[in-house]
């Protein structure tokens, strides 16, 4: 029998914990830590997929794959005829015709492994989702409310793969005088990517903590803060959009002196495409120019936001806004420096992957407006 308690007999911490526990994460928990590692290596092969997706395209040799295969594409040419008959489909095209009629079979294979390799990852990722999420749900270890969150992460990458041929597509062309696929599309293609990294980067950020920590910081959600972190998450991806623009038309390299552009605040050649609305997608000079300025202003609405976060009550969330500004300083300097320096792939690399870092921080220091986490008096993280 169960030994009365004086009404002022402290609970020890171990029961505490398995009342918390026994109340909040019944039924909840499942297999949180190994689902967040899974995730974790999902985010890691995204990030990876990105870079070398910058990289298929600073080569050039995204047009030379001109099939949709998604199955069969995962094998690659095994012998000279193989070769032969893959050349002959990229020189139809009027990217060859037009631009590379002056490769080699040996010149063909080298966009070609880029450019397969750039797909068999985007493969290989599908792979690891889906043995993971069927794995994770026959044994019965999602968490309650998660199979729909993991669910939607697999169908967007799915949507990515046909967006990606969508993209392609635009270019394969004969006597059309594509070089290049559609900037629009290529945006949309880097765009979902980036929505996809952000889900699982915010899904991580939830699974690092137990249920009822996250329950009770909700309740002491900085509400002000988190709509303003909302905000510049929206306009940081409306740069990232921009900044495949500039990316999928080469406008990097239009004009290479800054701060003017051709020795004039705005680009004398911005308007010479006809009708008027091509420029806002095709126009190197003007593209480059909105690139410039939203760049400016999405600096300047981070440090409003910094300025915002540092008043912030909880140490942890400050910090992740100092790294925001800290990291946004630094892509507005090598933003210039690729201007300067005419987009070299080597530096234009960079400067899409420390957009990744960035945005990444954007919505780590979003999650801890919306779900700080607690600290002691004396300073120790509770």
């Amino acid at each position: 029998m169960a030994k009365n308690r004086s009404i002022f007999e402290e609970v020890t911490t171990t029961e505490k914990q398995a009342v918390a526990a026994g109340v909040i994460d019944r039924g909840r928990g499942g297999a949180r830590g190994a689902i967040r590692l899974w995730l974790m290596l999902l985010f890691a092969l995204v990030v990876i997929m990105i870079a070398v997706g910058g990289l298929t395209r600073l080569t050039d040799s995204g047009l030379s794959i001109t099939e949709w295969r998604p199955f069969t594409g995962a094998i690659p040419p095994l012998n000279d005829a193989d070769w032969t008959a893959e050349f002959a489909k990229y020189q139809a095209i009027d990217e060859f015709r037009i631009q590379n009629s002056w490769m080699q079979l040996s010149d063909f294979k080298v966009i070609y492994w880029w450019e397969w390799g750039h797909r068999q990852l985007g493969r290989v990722i599908g792979v690891v989702w889906a043995l993971g999420f069927l794995g994770f749900l026959i044994a019965r270890k999602i968490p309650t409310g998660w199979v729909p969150k993991l669910l939607g992460i697999g169908a967007l990458g799915g949507l990515q793969g046909a967006i990606g041929w969508w993209m392609v597509a635009s270019g394969v062309t004969s006597g059309e005088g594509m070089v290049d696929v559609a900037s629009y599309r290529l945006a949309t293609h880097l765009g979902l990517a980036f929505v996809i990294l952000g889900f699982i980067a915010w899904f991580i950020f939830q699974l690092g903590r137990p249920e009822r920590d996250l329950m009770q910081a909700r309740r002491n959600k900085e509400a002000k803060l988190f709509s303003i972190s909302t905000g510049l998450m929206h306009f940081a991806f409306l740069q990232i959009l921009i900044g495949a623009l500039v990316a999928g038309i080469d406008a990097g390299r239009s004009y290479t002196d800054w701060p003017l552009m051709g020795g004039q605040v705005f680009p004398a050649s911005a308007f010479i495409l006809e009708p008027w609305w091509r420029n806002l997608f095709e126009n190197p000079g003007f593209v480059q120019f909105v690139h410039r300025v939203t760049g400016y202003l999405l600096f300047a609405f981070t440090i409003v936001v910094w300025l915002r976060g540092r008043r912030s009550t909880h140490p942890t969330t400050r910090f992740a806004f100092n790294a925001v500004l800290a990291v946004l300083s630094l892509q507005v300097v090598l933003g210039i420096v690729t201007v300067l320096y005419a987009a070299p792939w080597h530096i234009a690399i960079v400067h899409q992957f420390l957009a990744v870092v960035a945005w990444v921080l954007i919505l780590r220091a979003r999650f801890l407006a919306g779900y700080p986490v607690a600290t002691s008096i004396r300073g120790i993280n509770g």
